[in-house]
């Protein structure tokens, strides 16, 4: 299996023509406005939402495939996790509990934009900032999310903080982009 890092970088290189059966899952969602307007909102450091969306529901699909779970659950769980249309470093209190807060917000926005939203993947919403909020995630795709959130919350922040490792990840992006085309 791919290690970890190498799914975290790759999904900064997707595209549809390239990776086919990833977006069969979620290009639809992906390619909406709604999803698409994550772009303008910070998120962790210098990643935007959409990066930081796009990265964890290609390891959540990566992962589930690995282990043998719903890909389709965890993938469109992964996708709206954190569909909230504000910016929560505003000052506006109104955000400042975010961490507990948003995966209701999530949850609520991705309902109108999916009506055919499972209940699984509601939960995995729902649940994603486990342990900040108190209900674990309840099936091996919300684990999966839950553990994808935060592994590239953190390369996120840590890619903005060290430039080290931010040459790191950009020498393996070139390796990725340089080997898809071929």
């Amino acid at each position: 299996m791919e290690k970890l890092f190498d799914i975290f970088a790759k999904s900064y290189a997707l595209s549809p023509e390239k990776d086919p059966e990833f977006f069969s899952y979620v290009g639809y969602l992906y390619c909406t406005d709604e999803v698409q307007s994550m772009r303008q909102y910070p998120q962790h450091s210098t990643c935007n939402r959409l990066d930081h969306i796009r990265a964890v529901t290609y390891m959540s699909y990566i992962l589930s495939k690995k282990f043998g779970c719903n890909v389709k659950a965890a993938s469109r769980g992964a996708i709206l996790h954190d569909l909230v249309y504000y910016d929560w470093h505003d000052p506006d209190w109104s955000h400042r509990p975010h961490g507990f807060r948003h995966p209701k917000f999530a949850a609520a926005n991705a309902r109108l934009l999916c009506p055919d939203l499972t209940k699984k993947e509601e939960r995995i919403i729902l649940r994603h900032m486990w342990p900040l909020t108190i209900l674990p995630p309840s099936s091996r795709e919300g684990i999966i999310v839950t553990f994808s959130d935060k592994y590239c919350a953190s390369k996120e922040m840590k890619l903005s903080k060290d430039e080290k490792k931010k040459k790191e990840f950009e020498k393996k992006l070139q390796q990725i982009n340089s080997s898809m085309n071929k």
